[in-house]
């Protein structure tokens, strides 16, 4: 378990944050076992998408975003849709904080065909849902776009034109929220294990990812 921004959960008993940690659905809204909200719901998960801004602290660039919550029951599904946006042949990273307190790692390859990659991505699709320190990027670095499942399990995707991610979202039911508030905009925990950090390994040894990038 990793906390998010703030430790009000150290207060909690051990009932207490177990009670939490086992609430997975608000409403419609199903939640993976990746993370969790803070106890006191800041911020209630749900469903939707809105535009943000990404500034590239290198080039100083601002690049156009979509973030989306999309319930556990597709969230895989919408990720294979929005990934299809990008191409026939794309790069993957892969992104662990498996390491805690040593910060985030990331894996890179280059040049692998969309459906080679979507076939592996689905048999490791419990790792990433349900593993709250592992997230992957597929980029199209030719067109600078980019689709993210991140550690929270947000999807998030970079660079215009962003209608046909829009679209795609549309599609399953995610529809255009403004007011949204998403998981990482208040205090948070997450969930991993030492099972899922060896699956982590298994998949990146899979994608052929043998050196930190």
């Amino acid at each position: 378990m990793r906390l998010g921004t703030a430790n009000s959960f150290d207060q909690l008993s051990d009932e207490e944050l177990q009670a939490h940690m086992g609430i997975d659905r608000y409403g419609s809204f199903e939640l993976t076992e990746a993370v969790r909200p803070s106890y006191d719901l800041q911020v209630v998960p749900r469903q939707g998408f809105r535009h943000d801004e990404y500034c590239d602290e290198a080039s100083g660039d601002r690049i156009p975003v979509v973030m989306a919550a999309a319930s556990r029951d597709f969230l895989l599904d919408v990720l294979m849709d929005l990934m299809e946006t990008l191409g026939p042949v794309v790069d993957v990273v892969l992104e662990s904080s498996h390491q805690g307190g040593h910060g985030h790692r990331d894996y890179y390859r280059e040049h692998i065909d969309m459906p080679v990659l979507q076939s592996v991505l689905v048999d490791f699709e419990d790792l990433l849902l349900n593993d709250g320190c592992c997230g992957i990027a597929i980029v199209n670095p030719r067109r600078r776009q980019e689709v993210q499942l991140d550690e929270h399990k947000l999807l998030i995707a970079y660079g215009e034109p962003l209608q046909e991610f829009e679209a795609r979202l549309i599609e399953h039911d995610v529809y255009p929220s403004p007011d949204i508030r998403f998981i990482t905009e208040a205090e948070h925990v997450h969930s991993s294990s030492e099972r899922f950090a060896r699956e982590f390994d298994v998949l990146r040894s899979r994608l052929g990812m043998d050196v930190e990038y």
